[in-house]
């Protein structure tokens, strides 16, 4: 392959546009206009209204949990879910340094300690191996959990997250934390239609959170949610989410701390017509993951995949690069043709505020941070 002015005749070929070719772009092909029209004519725009009862019903059943509840984005929702399994201010919480910005933020909100470890190469997420090494130099069973013995404090959470929508081996995590008395919560944000060994991604954990920002695979502009096998906690979701008030006829009694995080019926609405779409959008995205498997084989990009026993909705398709120099190179030439391609996330501890974090080697997440880049996703 000679450079890389073929890859972007290819991917504007598979857009059929010689415009700019966005990363990731949301399509409304369905009942969008009807179902906000329904709702501005109903006059329930804000928080209570059919379309918020509607979604939350849909995403049980297309995530088979007990319990979803609608939040105002996939951070949020991950504020609230940390809370629910029980994580408190100076308590640590693992995760991975490889991810998107929300994840280690969503910790810091419940003024929690994240512990970055690394990833597998293949899943570019949490390493079951990493997790297990971690724990065994540094975990204590208590009486009342699981604590670092070298900080003193307590590893509340577990907090994975499914990498561009390739599912992390899952089930070797939760064992772990299992065996450990570690709450494992599954930061979906990008995973919506994912599966592994057949199972919706989100539903593995104590609580999942999904994303549906404007570049997500199902968007409504904004919006998130929780979603849990246990009604218990989706009960005290929904509580905390919509400021803890007490229910009553009329007046307005809070008995904690609670949130304003709640879903606008506006956003529901789009959300739901969206969701009727998820299967067809799941089905071109895989076809243009073959497309861009078959055009990547021999050359020295590598496309990235999704693992055996796995079902990935490829949400933003990656390629792997030789070395940093290829990837910026790559960067700088595809940007510049206006296809728009951008690397994975700065590692986590690279940042001002997180740099002081516990970490481990990170020799994968540094290793994939120089050479992972995101191509054009969009449904087409």
């Amino acid at each position: 392959m000679d450079g890389f002015q073929e890859t972007i005749s290819f991917i504007r070929e598979s857009f059929n546009s010689n415009d700019f070719i966005p990363l990731h772009e949301p399509r409304f092909c369905g009942n969008e206009k009807k179902y906000l029209n329904d709702t501005i004519e109903s006059t329930f725009v804000s928080s209570v209204g059919a379309y918020v009862d509607k979604f939350e019903v849909m995403m049980q059943d297309i995530t088979s949990t007990n319990k979803a509840v609608a939040v105002v984005n996939g951070t949020a929702g991950i504020q609230v879910a940390l809370r629910l399994v029980g994580v408190n201010a100076g308590d640590e919480v693992i995760t991975q340094a490889l991810t998107f910005v929300a994840t280690a933020n969503a910790i810091a909100y419940n003024g929690a300690h994240p512990v970055f470890l690394d990833v597998d190469l293949d899943t570019m997420g949490l390493s079951p191996v990493a997790l297990s090494n971690f724990l065994a130099e540094n975990g204590e069973i208590r009486k009342d959990g699981c604590y670092n013995i070298k900080t003193g404090r307590k590893i509340s959470a577990c907090l994975p997250m499914h990498t561009f929508g390739f599912p992390v081996r899952i089930d070797e995590l939760v064992n772990i934390c299992n065996s450990w008395q570690i709450p494992v919560v599954e930061d979906a944000a990008e995973s919506l239609g994912s599966e592994f060994k057949g199972q919706p991604t989100g539903s593995f954990g104590e609580v999942g959170v999904f994303s549906f920002n404007g570049n997500k695979i199902v968007t409504c502009g904004g919006g998130g949610a929780i979603v849990s096998n246990s009604i218990a906690l989706g009960d005290r979701a929904k509580y905390l989410t919509t400021t803890a008030k007490k229910p009553h006829p009329y007046e307005y009694y809070h008995d904690e701390l609670g949130f304003n995080f709640r879903m606008p019926n506006l956003n529901a609405a789009l959300a739901c017509a969206q969701l009727e779409s998820l299967d067809k959008f799941l089905e071109d995205k895989r076809a243009l993951a073959n497309l861009y498997d078959n055009f990547f084989k021999g050359s020295d990009i590598r496309f990235r995949t999704e693992m055996p026993e796995t079902k990935a909705n490829y949400w933003l398709m990656s390629v792997e690069l030789k070395n940093r120099e290829e990837r910026d190179l790559f960067l700088k030439e595809t940007n510049m043709a206006k296809v728009m391609t951008r690397p994975i996330w700065q590692l986590m501890y690279k940042l001002p505020m997180y740099e002081s974090c516990f970490r481990d080697e990170q020799i994968n997440a540094e290793y994939l941070e120089d050479r992972i880049v995101n191509i054009p996703s969009s449904v087409r």
